[in-house]
This record gives structure tokens, C-alpha cells and sequence, in this order.
């Protein structure tokens, strides 16, 4: 419980600012949570198509998202059932030139070890060059002393083209959303670290069963209202204006009810960069960097029923040229038997992708093509789905803002703040996590 409760102003409702609220109010303080949305959730918020509640985007967690599967129990859902785990696999269709490692539940390291001994699809030189690359990156503490690109990295540690293809490239761009290229190396380790050098539960792959809004967001703002919260959505923030030690919102047409001590920032960057270039008396426009953006595509196809993979996902070949723009393909009705026969394939970073109609049969071929089962070639229904800025690009050396904004009582809060992860749900949740850390700090020194 706070030694003083303060009235804390936390501005969007996506997985920080949630995170963030609730934090907050165990610390005895009072929340008021706004959200320009209807709906909480941020960027990971869920649609309705063809009478199916479907997330804008297939996602996929990992073990060593302690924190976010925490806040999640804390708040009364369980996890068991929110999540189909599945032990750290990338397996490709058996009717495509891939490969199959699959990480059997045995301790660490043995993990790894066996499941490389008995993987599939991989030269001797392949697994032998795996094996030097996870030695020699846990020996210098997963961590180079000049971040360079996973490129550069994979071939500082001599990998081999066809290990480099079939998975460090799609796990690169699984975890950070940006092509290996020009991805960063330290982060892509960082999340190596918690996963492969970490306890064999770290390395679990968690896909959703339920939308994603359901997993988190609802169950926060339940809390959130069982504690005599304010919680409005579609209410959206335009400007912050201080009053001496207290603080007042704004929107386009009137100032909001309320005074406040402190004010959390947890929208998107371009929204933050707004309401924090709203404060007259300060020049704090360059608290942000320059950050570019990643976009995710998801094609979902609806087959009949009895129309399904033998494995809950799969990684695809892809290969712009052939026009096999797919990435992964997930299997909904192993994670919800109401949406047997609906398959997600994710496309991350694309650089170009053709208009919706096309790109979808595009993706239904592909699937019939590499998987072998020919009744994915006619989908019954397609919705494609594109979030052009998903992710902040996760570039060598990029410099994420602290969340203390150097102005009293003023906050920030998300995935791109200070962190060693890429824009993922566990670098929002700890985000939100820290600040409230951040804010119990802060309290004690001004004592």
C-alpha cells in the first residue's frame, strides 16, 4: 500500500498501459485509465469475420514471458487453458525441402541437445554449426560488445546457408519483426537467452486459444472496475496540461473531468510523441527517436471442417520470386474446435505484397503446394488483415527512451521504452510493470 495515494492519469488501455494500471492500484494508488478505442487491447485487439472473433494478427508466446503469463494468473486467468504449450519447435511440411527439430521435455541442456541429435532435414555441418553458435553465444553471455545485424552475427558464428534459411531467419523474424538484414543482433540474443539458455519451460511456444483481448485486457479491466477504477474507453487524450504539481487532460472538444498527480503515457509512439509535444513548457519532441516501422500481415482461409494439418503450425518456405509469401501457418482448430478448418498465415516485415484478392489465393496455392493437401487450394472465405506500423523495425543500436520523461510527474510506458526485448506483449508488460516500480521509486526520494 502507498505511504500517499495519488491519482495517476494512465492513458491507453493497450498491454502497458493495463499493465501499468493495475500495478498501480496494488500500490494503493487510484487510476483513471482512458482509451480512444472501444475496446482495450492497443494494437492487439480482435475483429469480427464471418461470425468468427479473430485477433488482427496470429501471435505467439514464449515460456520465458514470465512476466506477462504472471500478471495474467495474478488476475484470475489460467493459463493452462488460455494457451496451447507446445515445446520450442520449427518443423516444416514434409511435402517441402525443410526440416523438423523439435525440443523433447528433458532438462536444460539436454533439451536442445537431444532434440538436435534427432532432428530431421539437417546435415551433420548444420547441426554442428548450432551447436558452436549456442555454445560460443552462451559463453560471452549472449551479448556483443557492438551491436551489429543477425546477418552479420550468423555470419560471425560461420552458420550454414541452410540453417540460416530454415531458422534463424524465420525465428529472427518471428521474434523481432524486422529482416535479419537489418535486425539487431543483441536483441535477437536477448531473446535467446530467455528462451534457449534458459530452463526447458522458457523455450515453450504458447499460441493463444482464446482472442487476445479475453487473455489479458478484459481481465484487466474487470480488475480494474472491482477496485472502483475509472476505466473509459473511447475517450481519447489530445493534450496534458499542467496546473503547478497537478495535471488536467484534454480531448478536441473539452477538458476532461478530474485532477491528477502523475501521468502515464501508454499509447502507440506517434500518439506519445503528440500528447508529449502537448506540454507548453517544455521541449520534449526529442524524447523519442526516429523510430521506422515493421508491418504484419495475416491471411486467414476458411475450409470446411474436416480440412486440417496434422500439427498445430507449421513454418513455411518462403520466397518473394515464387510468389510464397507466407511465413507460418497456424491451425485454428487445434487451439478452438468452434474454428475447425480456419488457418492463419502470418507474413512479417513484408516488403511488398500483392493487392488482398491475389495475394490470398497467392497463399492458398502455397499452402496446397508445400503441405501436399491439395483442398487448400479453394478456400471457402479469405480475410486478409494488415497492420502497417504492428512494430516499431528492432535496428542495431537503436536507443529506446527511458520512461522517465524529465518532466515531474510525466510518464511513458510501452514497448518501446528503455528494455532489452523487441516490440513484443512481454516488453509492453514489463514496461507497465517497471514504471509502476519507477513511480514507487520516485516517491521514496522526494520523502
Amino acid at each position: 500500500m502507498a505511504d500517499h495515494q495519488q491519482h495517476i492519469a494512465v492513458i491507453g488501455a493497450g498491454w502497458a498501459g493495463c499493465s501499468a494500471a493495475v500495478s498501480l492500484v496494488r500500490d494503493g494508488h487510484r487510476v483513471s485509465l482512458f482509451e480512444a478505442a472501444p475496446q482495450a487491447g492497443g494494437r492487439a485487439r480482435s475483429v469480427t469475420v464471418q461470425q468468427q472473433t479473430l485477433d488482427n494478427g496470429q501471435h505467439i508466446l514464449l515460456g520465458a514471458y514470465h512476466d506477462t503469463l504472471q500478471l495474467i494468473r495474478s488476475l484470475g486467468g489460467d493459463t493452462a487453458q488460455l494457451f496451447l504449450r507446445l515445446p520450442l519447435q520449427m518443423v516444416y511440411p514434409p511435402a517441402c525441402d525443410g526440416m523438423s527439430l523439435i525440443a523433447p521435455k528433458l532438462p536444460v541442456p539436454l533439451h536442445m541437445a537431444i532434440g538436435l541429435l534427432k532432428a530431421s532435414g539437417l546435415t551433420l555441418a548444420d547441426k554442428l554449426a548450432l551447436a558452436r553458435f549456442s555454445s560460443a553465444a552462451k559463453w560471452m553471455g549472449w551479448r556483443l560488445h557492438t551491436d551489429v545485424s543477425v546477418n552479420d552475427l550468423l555470419v560471425q558464428f560461420e552458420q550454414t546457408e541452410r540453417l540460416v534459411r530454415l531458422m534463424w531467419h524465420p525465428l529472427c523474424i518471428a521474434a523481432l519483426n524486422t529482416p535479419p538484414e537489418r535486425a539487431s543482433a543483441n536483441t535477437f540474443l536477448a531473446v535467446l537467452r530467455d528462451s534457449l539458455g534458459a530452463g526447458r519451460a522458457a523455450s515453450d511456444m504458447l499460441i493463444p486459444r482464446a482472442p487476445l483481448g479475453a487473455i489479458l485486457p478484459e481481465l484487466a479491466i474487470r480488475y480494474l472496475q472491482q477496485q472502483q477504477m475509472t476505466v473509459q474507453t473511447g475517450m481519447p487524450v489530445r493534450a496534458l496540461h499542467r496546473h503547478g504539481d497537478h495535471w488536467s487532460l484534454s480531448n478536441a472538444e473539452t477538458t476532461l473531468p478530474g485532477e491528477f498527480d502523475q501521468v502515464v503515457i501508454a499509447t502507440d509512439i506517434r500518439n506519445c510523441q503528440r500528447l508529449l509535444a502537448s506540454v507548453s513548457d517544455a521541449d520534449t519532441t526529442s524524447t523519442l527517436p526516429d523510430y521506422q516501422f515493421e508491418a504484419i500481415t495475416t491471411v486467414y482461409l476458411q475450409y470446411p471442417a474436416t480440412v486440417r494439418l496434422d500439427r498445430a503450425f507449421y513454418a513455411l518456405p518462403d520466397h518473394a520470386a515464387s510468389q510464397h509469401y507466407g511465413q507460418f501457418v497456424f491451425d485454428r482448430g487445434w487451439l478452438d474446435t468452434q474454428q475447425a478448418g480456419l488457418m492463419a498465415v502470418v507474413i512479417s516485415a513484408p516488403s511488398t505484397l500483392p493487392e488482398t484478392e491475389t495475394l490470398a489465393a497467392l497463399v492458398a496455392q502455397q499452402l496446397a503446394t508445400q503441405t501436399g493437401i491439395q483442398a487448400l487450394a479453394q478456400p471457402l472465405w479469405h480475410q486478409v488483415i494488415t497492420e502497417k506500423r504492428a512494430t516499431w523495425a528492432c535496428t542495431p543500436g537503436i536507443r529506446r527512451p527511458s520512461q522517465a520523461t524529465g518532466i515531474s510527474g510525466l510518464w511513458i510506458a510501452g514497448d518501446y521504452t528503455d528494455a532489452a526485448y523487441p516490440a513484443t506483449l512481454e516488453s509492453a508488460v514489463r514496461s507497465g510493470k517497471q514504471l509502476a516500480s519507477l513511480i514507487r521509486d520516485s516517491a521514496r526520494q522526494a520523502r
